[in-house]
């Protein structure tokens, strides 16, 4: 699990530092990677304040932390505990955008790659980052 964490930011500040905003890489015609950042939960929802979401985010990944080592104890299938892991790794990633990419990095937009910043001197506060997202499978 902490290899995909690590595989995941490593991706994604790289994608946010070398990459403006809706830029894209084409790999293969099924795949390419496509930046975007998304402000709210999935798809862009933004229903619910983000504080609140960030929060919310903690709460969710600390039970499902909980479930997969209820599953490991129980000795339940080696691809389902797989499977659980990757939920998790994805969404404490998700976790580390929001709360951290606010304050460690310079806005992104069309036309500017971001950089990293003095803590503090980013777009946004703890807890109010937007999340990197790059895959595109058209």
């Amino acid at each position: 699990m902490f290899l995909v964490l690590l595989v995941d930011q490593v991706s994604k500040i790289w994608v946010k530092t070398h990459m403006a905003l809706y830029d894209m890489i084409h790999i293969t015609d099924w795949f390419k990677i496509y930046f975007v950042e998304n402000n709210g939960m999935a798809f862009g929802i933004e229903a619910i304040g983000k504080l609140f979401l960030s929060l919310f985010r903690i709460i969710a990944v600390g039970a499902i932390f909980v479930y997969l080592l209820r599953i490991v104890r129980e000795n339940y299938k080696i691809g389902f505990i797989a499977c659980i892991a990757l939920v998790l790794a994805g969404a404490s990633g998700n976790i580390i955008d929001s709360v951290f990419y606010g304050v460690f990095f310079q806005a992104s937009y069309p036309g500017h790659v971001a950089s990293v910043v003095p803590f503090g001197e980013g777009y946004a506060s703890l807890l109010h980052g937007k999340v990197v997202d790059m895959f595109y499978f058209p």
